[in-house]
């Protein structure tokens, strides 16, 4: 039996609908709520809600919310915008990344980075498979994807320590996995471990490959069989969507079109529409977007919306479930 597991119960995967396959829509990050950055604070249910209903109106039916504890998780918050609006929400089990880590761990005591570092490999497999097996943060919310995270151009002690545990994690649950990049550096080294580890990776989906927008990397990573997901839509601070688009274009004609997702990753409340600082939203991937991208991909020879239709609902659908 395969599935995927949401917060409100696991589905079949045919239940999942058209998804982003990257957001994060409710958040409050420890670090930088200890540095007072208010644009990372996603910590208003109401305007949460009204964003995700942008979502919902175009068509959207289901996200992976990709935020681990040390990046301000609330499975309640998520679990209360699900029964609200009606959409499917995967949340994350696991860790990001070890710039979050000198931030305060709730109920430890002390820091994310002196918890990691009191406890061994295992005893951090089997705090990351419960968080998927029984529940997070003290609740019987379960996570349905375990994720682990590595820096800009390296891959610190800690963090190496911390994936293999989730990899460990993912080999006694079943869970799906999700990795961080940081702007998109460190792929093939973190598959390398993966590969080196005893797992599949066409269990693992990358984050952020757009954020290094280098085909020759991106078709490395695509053989190996990993999901590779474009989430860095509406941010041109870092690369135009021409050049996204063109990334995924080539991709596919390399035959990986089974292998990519699409995402907002919004995180800033100068991203949403409605936290009162005016954002793109949520709604912009599927309302401006993909408008875009089925134009361009049908000038290049492709069947624009049907790549669409197997990015957003056919690939999460396949990436998100358990191998159990």
């Amino acid at each position: 039996m395969t599935f995927i597991r949401t917060l409100t119960g696991d589905i079949d995967p045919s239940e999942l609908g058209l998804t982003y396959a990257h957001d994060h829509l409710f958040c409050v990050p420890p670090l930088w709520k200890e540095k007072k950055i208010d644009d990372f604070m996603i910590d208003d249910l109401e305007s949460s809600i009204k964003d995700v209903e942008l979502f919902t109106a175009q068509g959207g039916q289901a996200v992976y919310d990709a935020t681990a504890i040390d990046y301000g998780r609330d499975p309640t918050a998520l679990k209360a915008i699900s029964d609200r609006t009606g959409i499917k929400i995967i949340a994350t089990a696991g860790f990001n990344k070890a710039v979050m880590w000198p931030g305060q761990m709730a109920g430890t005591g002390g820091t994310f980075q002196q918890w990691i570092d009191g406890h061994s490999r295992a005893q951090i497999r089997d705090h990351v498979a419960s968080e998927v097996t029984t529940g997070m943060d003290g609740t019987d919310l379960r996570g349905g994807v375990v994720k682990f995270g590595t820096g800009y151009n390296t891959i610190s002690d800690s963090e190496d320590k911390v994936m293999r545990a989730v990899l460990d994690a993912h080999k006694q649950t079943g869970a799906p996995l999700h990795s961080h990049t940081e702007l998109g550096t460190m792929i093939l080294e973190q598959l390398a471990i993966v590969k080196a580890e005893g797992v599949d990776p066409t269990q693992l989906t990358i984050a952020h490959v757009d954020r290094n927008p280098d085909p020759w990397l991106h078709a490395k990573a695509a053989q190996t069989g990993a999901f590779l997901c474009f989430d860095g839509i509406s941010r041109i601070k870092y690369h135009p969507e021409s050049v996204l688009i063109d990334c995924m274009l080539q991709l596919v004609r390399r035959g990986h079109e089974q292998q990519l997702m699409v995402g907002g990753d919004i995180a800033r409340r100068t991203m949403y529409r409605n936290y009162g600082e005016g954002g793109l939203g949520l709604g912009y991937i599927l309302e401006s977007w993909v408008p875009r991208f089925i134009e361009e991909a049908d000038e290049a020879g492709f069947d624009g919306k049907g790549l669409i239709h197997t990015f957003m609902v056919e690939n999460p659908k396949r990436a998100f479930v358990f191998n159990s």
